[in-house]
């Protein structure tokens, strides 16, 4: 059986994308990076695992974002991806940015699930394993823990800095007020806090609405877009495309076969999803896509990174086709006043739960 050629960067990789300053770090990030949480398991082809990782570095496509739980099963998606880096990128490690995060479950008994230090520590030393790396670029705790203190926590990634273990450090799905909280901590310990991961999308937009209830330490109640701003940490966006809703693949009000909302197994998406309100608003949207040449899913990625404050889109992809598709999004040109406007009426927060 004949070796599959080695693989040699584009040249012109650099060219075409776009890349942003994360906050006030020092820190690029393409305005597109690419998650692996759905398509990198071990029930995902390999073959087709690496000609998106091939392309999408191509393309200027420069930070991977892991969890020590993708997959399925658990840890095949960083196994996988230690594979890809083995064989192809080991030459181009110092020009990607690779994050991984913990916090959710991961294996069975108290120390492996939340925020402690044990398990964050520990299951950042497996997931260096997994993926063959001596650190990672950007360690994030997953979601806040309420029943450990987040001196320990933020503690705990601190070390992992301290350590080398990890350039810098993040958090994902932290409140406004837990934000603040966490960056003080941190920045007590002598480490800035990078970068927050939330989701966001056209129906999904509670990172710029003020929660009267996460009020902290004196502030006015603040939207997440606000905080970070004013912290100088960056925001990479999780599910832009609102688990496939902004797209075009249930515009005709059904689920199409192999479809994510089709899958009995999906805990995030189901045929119910599809409501009258969602196929009213996903098909005015459409509309207004392609008066601008795009398809839905370029509209909304374009509509995410017109803010900012927004630093990366994360994207996943089942296919080359795909992730060329929105990174076509790119090309397009800014929304206008009127553009955002007309959105306004049908990127409604809520749609599609």
């Amino acid at each position: 059986m004949p070796l599959a050629p080695r693989y040699l960067a584009d040249d012109a990789r650099y060219e075409s994308m776009t890349y942003r300053r994360t906050g006030r770090s020092g820190l690029d990030l393409p305005a597109l990076s690419l998650g692996l949480w759905h398509n990198f398991g071990d029930v995902n082809p390999f073959d087709t695992q690496r000609a998106i990782l091939r392309r999408a570095f191509d393309l200027g496509i420069t930070h991977f974002d892991l969890a020590n739980n993708y997959g399925p099963p658990y840890g095949s998606a960083e196994e996988n991806f230690g594979r890809h880096l083995a064989k192809d990128f080991r030459p181009y490690r110092d020009e990607l940015v690779i994050s991984t995060k913990a916090g959710y479950d991961m294996w069975p008994g108290p120390y492996g699930d939340h925020g402690s230090r044990k398990y964050l520590l520990g299951s950042l030393d497996q997931s260096l394993t997994r993926m063959g790396l001596d650190h990672v670029d950007v360690f994030y705790h997953h979601r806040p823990d309420p029943s450990t203190p987040l001196t320990e926590t933020m503690g705990a990634l601190a070390s992992a800095v301290q350590q080398g273990k990890a350039t810098y450090v993040g958090v994902s799905n932290y409140s406004p007020s837990r934000t603040r909280e966490a960056a003080q901590v941190l920045a007590d310990l002598g480490v800035p806090l990078l970068i927050h991961q939330p989701s966001y999308s056209m129906f999904n937009r509670h990172v710029e609405i003020a929660d009267r209830d996460d009020a902290y330490d004196g502030h006015q109640s603040e939207s997440l877009l606000d905080v970070v701003e004013d912290l100088g940490v960056g925001t990479i966006v999780f599910s832009p495309l609102a688990q496939g809703l902004l797209t075009g693949r249930y515009l005709g009000g059904s689920a199409p076969e192999g479809s994510r909302a089709a899958r009995s197994d999906s805990p995030f998406l189901s045929s119910s999803n599809l409501t009258g309100n969602y196929l009213e608003r996903a098909r005015a949207l459409n509309a207004i896509a392609e008066g601008r040449g795009q398809t839905l899913a370029q509209l909304a990625l374009s509509w995410v990174l017109r803010d900012h404050r927004v630093t990366s889109a994360l994207i996943g992809a089942s296919s080359v086709a795909q992730l060329e598709d929105n990174v076509a999004a790119l090309s397009a040109p800014a929304l206008t006043d009127d553009e955002i406007a007309a959105i306004e009426p049908h990127a409604v927060d809520g749609t599609g739960r």
